[in-house]
C-alpha cells in the first residue's frame, strides 16, 4: 500500500534510469508489470532479472515483440493501464508499433512517459547515453572528487538515477495528478 495504489503501470525492460522510474514507482504502491524479453533472446545486459535490484517490486512477463501478436496482446494491456514507461533511443518504439501515437489510439487517458539519453531530436538523439558523458559535458563530474586530483565517477547515481529516472517519475506522477489533455496542457511560467 502507498500512494500510488491502483495506478497501473506498463514498463518496458530496460536498463538504467527508466527500471529504476519503475522501481520508484513500485515503491509508493504503483501496480507495475515489467515486459521482459523472451528468454534465448539477445540482452543488453548481462544480469539475471531476478537479481537485479531495479526489478524490484514488481511483476514481469516475457514477451518476444518482434511478433504482431504480442504487439497486439500488449496493447491490449495499455487499454487499462495509467502509465506506460520506455527507455530505447528515439523511434524505437514506433518501429515497433508502441509509440505514443499506437498506444494513445488504444487508450486516450494514457501517460507515456520516455527517457533517453539525449531526447528525442538533435545531433545526439541517436546516440547511446551514459551518465559520465552527461556529467562531463554538464560540467557536474568537475565538482565531484579532491582538488587536484582526478574526478571519481559516482558510478550512474547522479546523471541516470537522480537526473534522470528521479525525474521521469516526478513527470508522471504529476501528469497522472493532472490528466488534461495533451492540447490544454501548458508550460508553468512564473510571473
Amino acid at each position: 500500500m502507498g500512494p500510488l495504489t491502483g495506478v497501473k503501470i506498463i514498463e518496458l525492460a530496460g536498463i538504467g534510469p527508466a527500471p529504476f522510474c519503475g522501481m520508484l514507482l513500485a515503491d509508493l504502491g504503483a501496480d507495475v508489470l515489467r515486459i521482459d524479453r523472451k528468454a534465448g533472446g539477445a540482452r543488453s545486459i548481462d544480469i539475471d532479472p531476478a537479481r537485479d535490484i531495479l526489478n524490484r517490486g514488481r511483476r514481469s512477463i516475457a514477451m518476444d515483440l518482434k511478433h504482431p501478436e504480442a504487439i497486439e496482446a500488449l496493447l491490449g494491456l495499455v487499454e487499462k493501464a495509467d502509465i506506460f514507461i520506455e527507455g530505447f533511443r528515439p523511434g524505437v518504439t514506433e518501429r515497433m508499433g508502441l509509440g505514443p501515437d499506437a498506444c494513445l489510439a488504444r487508450n486516450p487517458k494514457l501517460v507515456y512517459g520516455r527517457m533517453t539519453g539525449w531526447g528525442q531530436t538533435g545531433p545526439l538523439a541517436q546516440t547511446s547515453g551514459h551518465d559520465i558523458n552527461y556529467l562531463a559535458l554538464s560540467g557536474a563530474l568537475h565538482l565531484i572528487g579532491r582538488k587536484g586530483e582526478k574526478p571519481l565517477p559516482p558510478l550512474n547515481l547522479v546523471g541516470d538515477m537522480g537526473g534522470g529516472g528521479l525525474f521521469l517519475a516526478f513527470g508522471l506522477v504529476c501528469a497522472c495528478l493532472n490528466p488534461a489533455p495533451p492540447a490544454r496542457v501548458r508550460w508553468w511560467t512564473p510571473p
